[in-house]
């Protein structure tokens, strides 16, 4: 046994009589295709790996508990920082929960924008994950083809919301603002041309005798063995489940809006592949359908010390100067009771729950990740596989390790 990194590593028992054969092997938490500061600890027998042991922690933050000593709306910004990838995602399902526990309805507009928002989310994450799983497979091509894409949606958010990726936009009752003049002109010209580059990554790909047998037959994960690991999203729809919250509890107007969910029933890297790259084109129906039927009215609810007032009406209204100055400096109160959220993220299902004890600031907030649950599968899709395919499989489960470790 030895340990190629040279740094202490974990206790791994070896299995009787296979002391001289098999070989304890660090991979990360420094090395490009985990993804991450992840380090896998493998035991392999040549180059077939015999057990692999996931060691997480490096980015560990307390975000959870830093939650406790902010007001309500000071944890938004807090959630852009788990999956930093869609960020969106993370301020929805945070401010879904909290606005549940508020009781507040939530205007259709702001409603259907963060729909919108979320499904633009959902094409810059996929294509974060494409790029870089293609260039883990030698495919580099690709990679900058994705980032090209990829920069009109952050382009898109930072007209939109101020920043590119800590966008905060979604807030505790609403949006932080209204969508520039000619926000869904910008949108409405991304969507128009992008089909035409999920073709191009397309024919990239599916066609490349390299990458599809580096994919094809590799990392299986049976629909019993995703569920019982706690795998969600594309994962678990690749090996045969038909699960998406967007469409099974529809939350913030999904009930809305016309798409399918793809599956696939082959449970390798090559169905997680193929599953989201049809996930993008149901991802431009979806938002192509929020701007044909994008309703008018407000973006915020009805909730002057919840929700804080308008610009020009604090500075013209006594009031409204006073609600803003109370809800920035004191918070707003929240009713006791715990509540549960979750919604599907482009890695699978994001839940938090929020409790609250009658203050301004949460009693508890735990999120539930999907990356974290994802990751316990690894070593059944990579046990008795070549080393090399474990670059595959890390690669087609697309986690973010700031939120495995937060």
């Amino acid at each position: 046994m030895s340990d190629i990194v040279g740094t202490p590593i974990l206790e791994v028992p070896v299995a009787e009589g296979a002391k001289d054969q098999h070989m304890i092997l660090n991979m990360g938490p420094q090395h490009p295709s985990t993804h991450g500061v992840l380090r896998l600890v493998l035991e392999i027998d040549g180059e077939i790996v015999v057990r692999l042991y996931p060691e997480i922690g490096y980015l560990h933050t307390g975000v959870e508990k830093t939650c406790e000593a902010k007001f309500y709306q000071q944890v938004v910004p807090l959630t852009d920082r788990l999956d930093y990838l869609s960020p969106m995602a993370n301020n929805l399902c945070y401010c879904l929960a909290v606005e549940r526990l508020l009781g507040l309805e939530i205007p259709p507009k702001a409603q259907w924008m963060r729909v919108l928002l979320s499904e633009l989310t959902r094409l810059n994450s996929h294509l974060v994950w494409l790029g870089t799983h293609a260039m883990d497979i030698g495919a580099l091509t690709v990679f900058l083809y994705t980032f090209r894409e990829r920069e009109d949606i952050l382009r898109i958010f930072e007209h939109v919301a101020g920043q590119r990726m800590m966008t905060s936009y979604f807030r505790i009752g609403g949006l932080s603002m209204e969508p520039p003049l000619d926000f869904f002109d910008r949108v409405q010209a991304f969507i128009k041309t992008f089909p035409e580059k999920i073709d191009e990554y397309s024919n990239l790909l599916t066609g490349n005798p390299i990458f599809v047998n580096r994919l094809k037959g590799v990392g299986h994960l049976t629909a019993a063995e995703a569920i019982a690991l706690g795998v969600t999203g594309p994962p678990l729809r690749a090996s045969g489940v038909d699960v998406d919250l967007r469409r099974d509890t529809p939350y913030s107007g999904y009930e809305n809006f016309q798409f399918d969910v793809p599956v696939s029933n082959e449970g390798d890297c090559w169905a997680r592949y193929v599953v989201r790259l049809e996930e993008m084109r149901q991802s431009v129906r979806i938002i192509q359908q929020a701007l044909d039927g994008m309703p008018e009215g407000p973006i915020k609810a009805d909730a002057p010390k919840v929700v804080l007032p308008d610009r020009e009406k604090m500075k013209t209204q006594m009031e409204a100067l006073i609600h803003h100055f109370k809800i920035v400096t004191e918070g707003f109160t929240v009713p006791a009771g715990e509540v549960y959220q979750g919604i599907e993220s482009p890695r699978g299902q994001m839940g938090y729950y929020v409790v609250s004890d009658g203050s301004a600031k949460p009693w508890r907030v735990h999120m539930r990740n999907p990356s974290f649950a994802t990751l316990q599968a690894v070593e059944t899709m990579c046990k008795g596989r070549m080393l090399a395919d474990v670059v595959a499989v890390v690669g087609s489960i697309d986690i973010v390790l700031g939120e495995i470790d937060r």
